[in-house]
């Protein structure tokens, strides 16, 4: 198997579980989102990052000190705006539904997190260039489409946003959101000094970017932290923590995290062999597929009807076509 193969691989089993990551969910009942979200963000932001860094990263106190300051803070930066951006994803979910929410913010990260490092590097108008862009805009096509389903999806139901934000709010909480989820890959590329500084250090090629993800995901962890406390505070939610028959809902965060915090050490390695122009549009169209066809196993489209399903078909093809695109690009 070639490496870019093996990347794109990677990156099919690291969307499968990112896209997959909230389904736990389903079964912490007794406990608000805030939570679920809380003791989530513990373990996947808060005590997994620096435990791999230690384990696979030789001398880590010397890596950070011998990198400097400047790739530090470019890391824990955009860790801190992603996490601002996920406060913003729960305004959009609640002010426009999930399923316009999650396919517009991934279609504005995969845009733009491919999108600054192409032009930066003075390759958007190569072959491989225009043919990263030519995938870029299907993912966004595809994207859009998935949306268009997803409204269809939540009228069909009558679960539409009644009472919520206006539309143009949320979109504009959407277009935030989307902005901030990309400062994820940019983190990782632009702080990537870190990474080189761990490989020289002796870290395998594999385990280099674990030497960004600590300061990145730990910055993310402070939002979210805040805004869970907030909602706890406000919702009058914190005493479900400790309700009876919810010891396991720490397990299953615990399992929520394990796929979410994997499926970024593996988007991680995938990046370093596709190359963050390429990678990044892919991963966020496989989450989006990942996500919609999880979505009708699980019975969410249920009573949709046909049309919305079709719609929602055609979109998922189109993400296909992206992905087909973009790995072309690296051949």
């Amino acid at each position: 198997m070639n490496q870019s193969a093996m990347g794109m691989l990677l990156l099919i089993l690291a969307a499968a579980m990112n896209g997959s990551f909230t389904l736990p969910m389903k079964f912490t009942r007794k406990w608000a989102w805030e939570n679920t979200w809380l003791a989530w963000t513990i373990f996947a932001l808060c005590i997994f990052p620096p435990v791999l860094a230690l384990l696979t990263v030789p001398s880590l106190a010397q890596v950070f000190s011998d990198a400097g300051s400047g790739p530090i803070a470019i890391a824990a930066g955009c860790g801190a705006g992603w996490g601002v951006s996920q406060v913003f994803f729960g305004l959009a979910v609640d002010a426009v539904g999930i399923a316009l929410a999650f396919s517009v913010i991934l279609g504005i990260s995969a845009a733009v997190g491919a999108l600054i490092p192409l032009f930066a590097t003075s390759t958007a108008f190569t072959s491989q260039g225009i043919e990263v862009m030519g995938g870029v805009a299907l993912v966004i096509v595809g994207v859009l489409v998935c949306a268009k389903a997803g409204r269809a999806r939540e009228a069909a139901l009558g679960k539409g946003p009644t009472g919520k934000p206006s539309v143009g709010k949320g979109l504009v909480f959407c277009t935030i959101s989307g902005l901030g989820s990309a400062l994820v890959g940019l983190g990782l590329l632009y702080g990537g000094r870190l990474a080189d500084v761990a490989k020289a250090s002796g870290a395998s090629e594999t385990w280099k970017n674990n030497a960004t993800w600590l300061p990145l995901m730990c910055a993310g962890a402070v939002p979210n932290l805040i805004y869970c406390i907030y909602l706890m505070s406000k919702n009058k939610t914190g005493n479900r923590l400790r309700a009876g028959g919810t010891g396991g809902y720490w397990f299953l965060a615990a399992i929520m995290a394990v796929c979410w915090f994997g499926s970024t050490v593996m988007y991680g390695v995938s990046k370093n062999i596709l190359g963050t122009v390429v990678a990044w549009p892919a991963f966020m169209s496989l989450i989006v597929i990942t996500a919609m066809v999880l979505g009708v196993v699980t019975g969410e489209w249920k009573g949709s009807g046909k049309k919305p399903l079709q719609v929602m078909f055609a979109g998922l093809a189109v993400l296909v076509l992206s992905i087909v695109v973009l790995s072309l690009a690296t051949s």
